[in-house]
């Protein structure tokens, strides 16, 4: 198959470079010889700190990147396209309204049927109306919309395909410009670049005029799968540029036929969702089951106007690829007007001509699902004859694409690559309006493969020249009511508040891990082999089974073969430390759009070197790994320590911070009581001077008081005045009663006032340190480490894995307290949950 050359998007093809790229190209002289390649390394290191590549810290480099080279666009140019595209929006509107009102465009034939109710985007129960004497019902809204555009041999734009479910890559797109301008300003200081800002002002007011009528200061939120998703990262960046609250289904919920985001301090109202939830998940009653994703009894709160969602959930069939050889027609009998911005050339099979067309001659035709969503994409002369007679109203026919084609910097300079252009629009109450300026996606050079753009790759920010135009205006700001001052705690979904809970949590277990196994490194780096050095390995080795860091054959005939081995295999993939660092990241990702981007950006700076220490380890055995290792630790320890200094210094006093640092706090009283605990109990039928001492030494060395002691007492170690200090100081930020005085405090913040249940079970731990405390005194001689201690100290450890059990049910669960029958609760065990 011969296929026409692509068009150039920066060479005229008599060698000469088209006007809107002579500006550019003078401005990126002046970065000199290897300046552009410069740029683009520094843009990638920006990407992978701040960008999308970053969400797993220390994963593969495989997202989202920006080409320092944009793709400008006339201000001419651009305003065709953006009238066509105006246009195509308001005929979308107005075909949406047909099919989920009076169907008048299947009842005179324009649109097939086929096209329609066999169709899975298209939503049934979105077509039924509320009853009652005051039931008006919403109809159905199309507010935002993106357009994927691809420039033809003959050098006219086209378009690819319509996108109203999730019209992603506008988070991306102002990403680009974001990093762009800080990596290399000096080239937008001599181009009169259109700005985006603009833009997302005018659409962060539009959705505030959604509201119902009546709502006041109306709740606006973005609807999204969740973190673990692809798509999260452009929905957080949106969500933020926006001004509105990020939500996953689970933190929505319908009460009196009203949409409420569930809160701390109570229910908060919504009034405008903008989703991006495919519209089949977006409710399970009505719908198909959501996996979560959805809100039960959210389409009947749309049916009756209480919630406006956008798009609307049924907003997805405008998205079937059989529609486009039906827009020119529809747009005369629906708008009065010609089509002003024709689709890429298709035919629906369910036509026999075209289907005829298409059998006859399948050489040259590409055939695709006619729905929406379904997959695959074959040449018409590999699909089975039968297949498309069986059904050919399922299926669509279009020759191949062939994109132009823009320079992109790679490593040996610049090279063409093909792109799609894919602009944005969001409907202001008036009008459409365009955002002026996009996304360019560089797509595989393959005519024959599916040339739509992938959500990871290169893409080129797209440069609106603003000539005789100004920016985008729209209609005045709307008036607001005075806001009510809160100081409240309270407004966290309950989602968010145990990401930060068990992010604190799984960060003081990373560290705390991360301590003892430098200890242990330290111990096996000595010289020697004295018995209280076997000694204290040994009971390093008990604590170090007790964190699930070795197994427990690791104490048999000891030697440190068996214990390098364990201590190795907790780094590599699969291990404890391994998994730990993957579960911070993954819940460091479930908060992102609470942090800013310097926090962020600290986070991922100083994980990665850990990581990149880990994955050293992975294929290296012996002790040069144990070195690698020994940094890994340090490095997981700085990184603990940055979390916390960021989270004091920029971080609200309450909200995400407070259940952060409540998590630490649980998290460190329980390691703390264990670790004393199993030290003080190892083999005590063993104990002499020596091993006492070093057992004692080990407690400063774990808890990370050393320093605090020696200032105290100087050399002299004895058992009161060290277990004094590790469990009874309330001034010791790495002791046993600093965590439980603070955990009390925080649970009286968490929503202002003393919760009773939970501040009487600190209460009791506190009294029962202090029972302990009491007994430290009394040690007879101040010599002596008891055995007896060991037990209170568990004790208080389970109790301490109860009360965190009972933050998860008051809080994240939203369930009663626990109660239990009798006089003693069950025991806890947390080690690993999450």
């Amino acid at each position: 198959m011969t296929l026409p050359e692509p068009i150039d998007e920066m060479v005229d093809g008599r060698g000469g470079v088209r006007p809107q790229w002579r500006n550019v190209l003078a401005a990126f002289t002046e970065f000199g010889e290897g300046g552009l390649a410069e740029r683009a390394r520094r843009l990638g290191r920006a990407f992978e700190e701040e960008g999308g590549t970053s969400l797993r810290p220390g994963a593969a480099n495989g997202g989202w990147r920006c080409d320092p080279l944009p793709l400008p666009l006339a201000a001419a140019e651009f305003e065709l396209l953006a009238a066509g595209l105006e246009q195509r929006a308001r005929l979308l509107q107005a075909i949406l309204a047909d099919l989920y009102g009076d169907q008048g465009l299947i009842g005179d034939g324009t649109l097939p049927p086929a096209l329609v109710y066999p169709n899975p985007a298209f939503l049934r129960p979105r077509r039924e109306r509320p009853v009652g004497p005051d039931a008006v019902g919403a109809p159905p809204l199309l507010h935002c919309y993106a357009a994927d555009l691809v420039r033809g041999p003959d050098g006219a734009w086209r378009v690819l395909g319509d996108l109203v479910t999730d019209p992603g890559g506008i988070g991306h797109a102002h990403e680009n410009r974001r990093l762009l301008a800080r990596v290399m300003p000096a080239a937008f200081r001599p181009l009169a670049v259109r700005q985006l800002r603009p833009f997302f002002d005018l659409w962060q007011d539009a959705l505030q005029r959604l509201a119902p009528l009546g709502s006041a200061n109306p709740g606006v939120a973005l609807l999204t799968p969740g973190s673990e998703e692809a798509e999260w990262f452009e929905h957080m960046l949106l969500a933020r540029e926006l001004g509105c609250a990020l939500v996953e289904g689970g933190d929505l919920t319908i009460r009196a036929g009203r949409l409420y985001l569930k809160t701390l301090r109570g229910l908060q109202p919504i009034d405008v969702l903008l989703s991006r939830v495919a519209g089949v998940l977006t409710d399970p009653l009505d719908l198909a089951p959501s996996g979560g994703q959805g809100v039960p009894g959210l389409l009947d709160a749309v049916r009756h106007g209480t919630v406006r969602m956008v798009n609307d959930p049924g907003a997805g069939i405008l998205e079937t690829p059989a529609l486009a050889p039906f827009l020119p027609a529809l747009a005369e009998r629906l708008l009065g007007e010609s089509l002003r911005l024709a689709g890429h050339p298709t035919l629906w099979l369910g036509d026999r001509a075209a289907a005829s067309r298409v059998l006859a001659e399948p050489e040259g035709w590409i055939v695709r699902p006619a729905f929406a969503g379904a997959p695959g994409e074959t040449p018409a002369d590999r699909v089975a004859a039968e297949e498309i007679a069986a059904a050919p109203w399922r299926f669509v026919a279009a020759p191949p694409v062939t994109p132009s084609v823009a320079p992109c910097v790679v490593e040996r300079g610049l090279e063409p690559r093909p792109i799609l252009l894919r602009l944005f629009l969001a409907f202001d109450g008036a009008r459409w309006q365009v955002m002026p300026g996009g996304i360019a996606r560089i797509v595989p050079d393959d005519p024959l493969g599916d040339p739509r753009p992938t959500r990871s790759g290169l893409a080129k920010d797209v440069w609106v020249f603003d000539e005789e135009h100004g920016t985008v205006v729209g209609p005045p700001a709307l008036p607001h009511l005075p806001l009510a001052i809160r100081r409240t705690n309270g407004d966290l979904p309950g989602r968010v508040a145990e990401n930060f809970f068990w992010l604190g949590r799984y960060l003081e277990r990373l560290e705390g891990d991360a301590r003892l196994v430098r200890i242990a490194l330290a111990r096996l780096g000595r010289d020697g082999g004295l018995p209280r050095d076997v000694a204290a390995l040994e009971i390093l080795t008990h604590s170090l089974v007790q964190a699930e860091l070795a197994p427990l054959e690791a104490h048999v005939g000891f030697s440190p073969e068996p214990l390098i081995e364990a201590l190795l295999a907790s780094a590599r993939t699969g291990g404890t430390l391994s998994d730990l660092v993957a579960e911070v990241t993954r819940l460091t990702d479930g908060v992102r759009d609470r942090l800013t981007a310097d926090m962020y950006g600290a986070f991922v700076h100083t994980l990665r070197e850990a990581v990149e220490d880990l994955a050293r380890i992975e294929n290296d055995p012996g002790w040069r790994s144990l070195e690698q290792l020994g940094h890994a630790m340090i490095d997981i320890i700085r990184f603990t320590a940055t979390v916390s200094g960021l989270g004091a210094e920029n971080m609200v006093q309450g909200g995400g911070r407070l259940f952060l640092d409540l998590g630490r706090r649980i998290e460190r009283a329980q390691a703390v009581a264990l670790t004393i605990a199993n030290v003080l109990d190892y083999d005590a039928e063993r104990d002499g001077t020596g091993v006492i001492d070093d057992r004692l030494r080990l407690i400063l060395e774990l808890c990370d008081s050393a320093i605090t002691y020696r200032n105290r007492y100087l050399m002299v170690l004895q058992a009161a005045p060290v277990l004094d200090l590790v469990i009874a100081d309330d001034g010791n930020p790495r002791g046993l009663a600093f965590q439980l005085v603070a955990i009390r405090a925080l649970l009286q913040g968490v929503v202002g006032a003393p919760e009773g249940e939970l501040t009487a079970a600190a209460v009791a731990l506190m009294e029962q340190a202090e029972a302990v405390a009491d007994q430290v005194v009394r040690l007879p001689g101040q010599a002596a480490a008891p055995a007896s201690l060991a037990d209170p100290l568990r004790r208080i450890a389970e109790g301490i894995g109860a009360l965190s059990n009972d933050i998860t049910r008051r809080y994240f669960a939203l369930l009663p307290v626990r109660q239990f029958v009798g006089t003693n609760p069950p025991t806890v065990e947390l080690r690993g949950a999450a």
